[in-house]
């Protein structure tokens, strides 16, 4: 609040300010009060966080050092580990004894700037080529297993809409990366989990002929899937449920290609 009243001089402003930090937050349906900080995700918070590291910006251009920040995540880049292991101490001492602000140790280290990951991006090689942090992919397939599992009770039209817009949201975030095999190669993973929604959510026996000869299936090539005791994993890329439910069919019922979204995003990567 101190560094706000540098630049705001209205009282009425500052006191509802104040009011908003000390106003508690709901978790679980009980009211917390808020002793200290921002309340995390608050409209407020962003703004109020870069008002207060501002003086960290400063501060690490005055030691005319390169960094990059984004919110209260940052890196600084210096030319040796030995360079580094001191501004990171004396960076430390600034946070904790100037700003009065915590440090995360565990996320906080020293290392190579090719082995950095920032806001879940890598970046690999010479040339420095941006990818998405291993981390991330296994958050996203796990994700997508969670919006494509087989026990969840809702209509397929439901199952699509959320997958869309989880896929759509996670590309607009990810599309910096240059990974085109990698998202082809998820694109076939997602249909997959897909055909296995329909083939769970087909379940008896009979319905799953019908469905098949329906799609374009021999009706012998649908009996024998129908009858198989081969876990639906598995039969969800066998030839028959491929030419049943098609890439154009999935298509058609609405599904998002994660390869397609990345191409539409190529101005993005200045690959236009």
């Amino acid at each position: 609040m101190s560094r706000v009243s540098r630049k705001v001089h209205d009282r009425r402003l500052l006191c509802l300010i104040g009011r908003y930090l000390r106003a508690g937050v709901m978790v679980e349906g009980v009211l917390q009060p808020t002793d200290e900080g921002s309340p995390q995700g608050g409209p407020l918070s962003p703004l109020l966080s870069n008002i207060l590291l501002d003086d960290l910006d400063k501060e690490l251009e005055r030691r005319c050092l390169r960094f990059v920040r984004y919110a209260d995540d940052f890196v600084i880049f210096v030319g040796s580990e030995r360079g580094a292991k001191r501004v990171f101490a004396s960076v430390q001492r600034y946070l904790t004894r100037r700003l009065k602000l915590v440090v995360n140790e565990q996320k906080s280290s020293v290392g190579s700037a090719r082995d950095c990951e920032y806001l879940g991006f890598a970046f690999t090689g010479k040339r420095v080529t941006i990818t998405v942090a291993p981390k991330k992919l296994k958050t996203f397939k796990r994700r997508i297993k969670e919006l494509t599992g087989r026990s969840r009770g809702i209509s397929m039209d439901r199952r699509l809409t959320d997958l869309n817009r989880y896929v759509r949201g996670w590309i607009g975030y990810f599309g910096l990366a240059r990974q085109f095999d990698e998202f082809v190669n998820l694109d076939g993973w997602i249909r997959r989990r897909i055909r296995m929604c329909y083939w769970k959510q087909w379940r008896r026996p009979r319905t799953k002929v019908r469905n098949l000869v329906r799609l374009g299936v021999s009706l012998d090539m649908a009996i024998k899937h129908a009858v198989s005791r081969k876990s639906y994993w598995r039969l969800s890329r066998t030839p028959a449920t491929r030419y049943a439910m098609p890439n154009k069919w999935l298509e058609q019922l609405g599904l998002l290609s994660l390869k397609q979204l990345w191409c539409d995003l190529a101005p993005l990567r200045g690959t236009a």
